[in-house]
Formats: C-alpha cells, structure tokens, sequence
C-alpha cells in the first residue's frame, strides 16, 4: 500500500517540461563555456626545396629547408604574420625599418612562397587561452599593423621570432628580451618544436598535411 502511494506521488509531481527544460539549461551552459574559452592558432608553413628530378619546374624558396613561415590566427581565417619590406637587411637597424606586420587569409599565407596552398606541408597547433590572452593579442595585433615595432632582418626578427615575440607577450611562451628571442627563434623549426611538445604535454589540437611529393620538405 506504501508503495503504490509512492509510485502515485512520483507520478503526479512527474512534470513533462522538466527535462526539455534541463536539456535547454544544458545547452545554454555549455554554450556560455564555449564563447569563454576562446582559442588561437598558429600556422606552419614547413621549408622545402625541390627534388633533384623537379628542380626545373618546381621553385626555389626563400631560406630552403630552413626556411618557411609562421603565422597566427587572430580571428577565424585571418593570419597575422611579419614579413620584410623593402631592401633585405642583414643586421637589424633601428633608424629604416625595412619590415610589416600583415594579415593574410589562409590560401594567401600558405601561397607566400609561391607554392599551391593546397600542396604544401603544414602544421597548425590550437592553443586554448583566456578571455585577457584573447583580447591582448587583438590589442597586439591592431598595434603591430599600425606600427611595426621592430626590423626585419637575418640577424634580427624573422617570422619564428616575430611570432614567438607575440606568444611571449601572451605568456603561452616565456618570455624572452628582443635579442635573447631572435636568437633562440633564429627560424620557424625552433618555435615549431618548443610548440609540438607543449602540444603533446597539455594535448592541444595539432592538425598536419603532407606536402607535395615534387619536393623535400624539413621535418620535425
């Protein structure tokens, strides 16, 4: 008798409406926590030259195997990257900046060498960060176009340090002085690897594409 009580009173205060209501809390919770947890991206281009067989229809690139690019991925597909302008520098000034901060899309970035976008090697490494790290890097980002705070140059900033530079600033990275970065960060492979196994360790998202066959790509 106590028990079909029971079972009649869990039956009458039974409401329908709970559960779509719990569903839509749920929704909405986890929705908030995504639009908290913001992330950003940096893009590897990889060195190459080109095989032996394919030297004459393939190019030549800037830097060979030590060479590539490195970028990061402000806001959804737009990569923010320096790069030189003007006359190459072999040591970094400070009165003639020969050098820009840029924003690229991601065909436009992975087509700076002037390779297919679709045939190069790439990585791209997502970093989780916070709301503040999110809105400093915007900050930094607006500030760098503007105004390029450094020069680039082979005994100088380049793209590894450049966008070392800006994680340090982030604190995703240590941080390092302007010299101690460009020295540390003398090309993309250093940052690319210091990035690969923070990636490993807090398992952040990594996705890789091969590149063409045609050519001889540096790896990690």
């Amino acid at each position: 008798m106590h028990i079909m009580k029971s079972l009649r009173g869990i039956f009458l205060s039974y409401d329908p409406m709970k559960p779509l209501i719990l569903f839509f809390s749920c929704f909405l919770f986890l929705q908030a926590c995504s639009q908290d947890s913001p992330v950003i991206k940096v893009h590897f281009l990889y060195g190459s030259k080109p095989l032996h067989r394919y030297k004459d229809t393939e190019p030549k690139w800037f830097g060979g195997m030590l060479g590539g690019h490195v970028g990061i991925e402000t806001d959804s597909g737009h990569i923010l990257n320096f790069m030189p302008r003007g006359s190459f520098h072999w040591f970094a000034r400070k009165d003639s900046l020969h050098s820009c901060y840029a924003v690229h899309n991601e065909n436009s970035f992975y087509a700076i060498m002037g390779g297919n976008p679709d045939s190069v090697k790439k990585l791209i490494i997502t970093i989780p960060v916070t709301i503040q790290q999110k809105k400093k890097l915007d900050s930094l980002s607006t500030a760098y176009l503007q105004h390029t705070p450094y020069d680039y140059a082979l005994f100088g900033m380049r793209c590894g340090a450049a966008a070392y530079e800006i994680l340090g600033q982030l604190a995703v990275v240590q941080h390092y002085s302007y010299r101690k970065t460009w020295r540390k960060i003398f090309y993309p492979k250093k940052l690319r690897k210091r990035l690969l196994a923070r990636a490993m360790q807090d398992r952040w998202s990594i996705q890789r594409y091969d590149g063409s066959s045609k050519r001889k790509w540096e790896k990690d």
